[in-house]
């Protein structure tokens, strides 16, 4: 089988808020290019339209466009729809003073922190193109990060129960959580994604109980390291990890 083409773009360093437009636009432009072409084939199935010749069976799958958007964020605190506001810790008025972003999210999750130094990773792909099972995508975006980490030697993990990719995840009182994931879906058109800590500043992390999840670290691959990293190599990796888990070439 050929190797899906997905379209690479790096935004940079962008506000969440036009990240989100963007995503929106690129999966409301592959829906609707889904509807039409169901649409059409039914007409044809139905034997009352020409378009029989180009379309002879139902199963041809729709035109859609798969794109891999790489970004990162200013401070930013963003709540899924399982979220609780409560997870913030800071009033309003204290996000304000910090500069720091807030936005109610469509996507899976509790909340969680954007910020400098991290890759967040925004696939917009038609799962019906690759696998229609959304536990299979989310573990594969795992895979992506596992993999990538482990090319500094971090053996990341997945945590039962639990979306995202951790360091000693069977150890309590050391699990560590380094990429969170959450994402949405409509018509296997998927949107939002992971968040992998390079040199992040850990601290806005204690400003909100990440994930909802109480009494668990977060990490980063500077803070595993004792070191920094260079952020636009692991960029890279990350890249690289996503055409191997997702047998895709990226464009």
């Amino acid at each position: 089988m050929d190797k899906q083409t997905v379209i690479f773009k790096d935004l940079g360093i962008i506000e969440y808020k036009a990240a989100w437009d963007q995503q929106e636009e690129l999966l409301q432009e592959n829906v609707r290019i889904k509807s039409a072409m169901r649409n059409e084939q039914e007409v044809v199935v139905n034997g009352h339209s020409s378009l029989a010749s180009e379309f002879p069976t139902s199963n041809h799958k729709p035109q859609t466009t798969n794109y891999f958007l790489l970004c990162e964020h200013p401070p930013v605190y963003t709540l899924g729809k399982s979220g609780k506001k409560e997870h913030v810790l800071m009033s309003d008025d204290e996000l304000a003073e910090n500069n720091i972003a807030f936005f109610n999210t469509n996507r899976g999750g509790d909340i969680t922190f954007h910020g400098l130094q991290q890759i967040v990773g925004y696939p917009i792909l038609d799962l019906e193109k690759y696998a229609t099972d959304i536990g299979r995508y989310l573990r594969n975006l795992e895979e992506v990060i596992i993999l990538t980490i482990a090319e500094y030697g971090i053996r990341g993990e997945r945590s039962k129960g639990e979306t995202g990719v951790w360091i000693d995840a069977g150890i309590p009182g050391k699990e560590r959580k380094i990429c969170a994931i959450g994402v949405r879906c409509s018509r296997w058109i998927t949107m939002h994604g992971f968040a992998l800590n390079v040199n992040t500043d850990l601290g806005y992390f204690n400003n909100i109980i990440p994930c909802g999840i109480q009494n668990k670290q977060v990490t980063s691959i500077e803070r595993e390291l004792g070191q920094a990293v260079d952020y636009a190599e692991t960029k890279e990796k990350v890249k690289r990890n996503f055409e191997k888990v997702f047998d895709s070439v990226l464009n």
